[in-house]
């Protein structure tokens, strides 16, 4: 008798282990189905548009605003993992609902928390991924694309190969602002560059240096010396540098500030808030993003948590509706979520109420929904 109670333990235990693997491979294939499918839709939509504004607007060159988008990918990819675990907790649990197998299982005594307990595990794990993929790459990137985007804004109207040429900046009211001459410029380095700044009222600055080139940061000068002069002629001051920094032409000081948060992990943002100088209103972003960084890796839990009752069809109905419902419930969420991080980097609602609000709403409503599905034979 102990032999037959252990041989249909044995039994029992690789029946289900051949479950959660049939299970787990139809779950797989549509999760990187609709990976592919959001992430194309995404890239088509707004990062398509983004691209041809960069060089329409700014003259980006192809190449670069290219490399800009592809750098872009790692965060893309993070907001479609929940979508791509919903679309395929539900498509699968409907197909097998559809076709009557999850009758079948329930009425072996399978329950339904066991059919989706290998969903959850997935879940469980893509969240991790998707926590990983925002916390590692995705700062990184986007530091680097920013980089990217503002060099070749910076570089552009650089004229590379030519010599002894001038060209000049002009204030909104007609007049000089600054005037710049050029010995040479090779490899969008600028040699022997005397800069006329005429912005300041009551001075001139005079600056001239041996290489010049321009950076996210501003103009790059390199072994030269500045001098700012009176209007009477009287030389104020002097200094000489081997390494200078200066905001000639494009002030990229507020572009280098936007998103700032988006360039940072969670342990980076923790060290940032602690900053005292830190405004009010800076606060309040940094603060929101940061419980931000926790709250869209949960959200794949939570999508399954609604999608596996959504998608248990009732016996009456004959179609697969599970495809309606991802896209119903994606576009909620995230429309949702889109006001209530712009109402938290606002100050309408407190940071943690702005990043969770999607979250608590949809948990609540699946866990009702849940509950309901598990006292209930299909």
């Amino acid at each position: 008798m102990f032999n037959t109670l252990v041989q249909s333990i044995k039994e029992k235990y690789n029946n289900t282990k051949i479950l959660d693997k049939y299970i787990l491979k139809q779950v797989i294939e549509m999760f990187l189905m609709g990976v592919f499918i959001f992430t194309t839709i995404l890239f088509a939509t707004d990062t398509f548009i983004t691209l041809i504004k960069q060089i329409a607007k700014f003259g980006i060159p192809f190449k670069v605003a290219f490399i800009i988008i592809l750098l872009n990918l790692p965060a893309v990819i993070v907001m479609t993992i929940p979508m791509g675990v919903l679309l395929s907790t539900v498509m699968t649990l409907n197909r097998l609902s559809l076709s009557s197998e999850i009758t079948v299982m329930r009425a072996c005594g399978i329950g339904l928390n066991r059919i989706a307990k290998p969903i959850f595990i997935f879940a469980i794990v893509m969240a991790l991924s998707s926590f990983f993929i925002n916390e590692t790459l995705v700062p990184v990137m986007n530091r680097q694309s920013k980089d990217l985007a503002l060099w070749a804004l910076g570089q552009k109207n650089i004229p590379d190969g030519k010599k002894n040429f001038v060209f000049k900046e002009i204030s909104s009211g007609g007049n000089l602002k600054r005037l710049f001459y050029v010995g040479s410029c090779e490899k969008k380095t600028l040699h022997n560059v005397t800069v006329l700044d005429n912005s300041k009222d009551g001075t001139i600055q005079v600056l001239q240096a041996r290489e010049g080139k321009t950076s996210p940061k501003g103009w790059e000068f390199e072994k030269g010396a500045a001098y700012t002069i009176a209007n009477d002629g009287q030389v104020l001051n002097t200094t000489l540098f081997d390494t200078s920094i200066v905001q000639f032409g494009l002030d990229l000081t507020k572009e280098m500030n936007k998103n700032l948060a988006k360039e940072m992990n969670f342990v980076g943002l923790l060290k940032h808030l602690s900053n005292p100088d830190l405004s009010e209103k800076d606060r309040q972003v940094y603060t929101t993003e940061l419980f931000d960084k926790i709250a869209l890796p949960v959200t794949t839990l939570v999508f399954v948590l609604l999608g596996v009752p959504l998608a248990i069809t009732p016996p009456r109905v004959r179609y697969n509706r599970g495809f309606l419902f991802s896209i119903l419930i994606i576009f909620a969420y995230y429309l949702v979520r889109a006001l209530s991080l712009s109402f938290g980097e606002t100050g309408s609602l407190a940071p943690f109420i702005a990043a969770w609000l999607p979250n608590i709403v949809l948990t609540i409503w699946g866990t009702w929904l849940y509950y309901k599905k598990v006292y209930t034979i299909c």
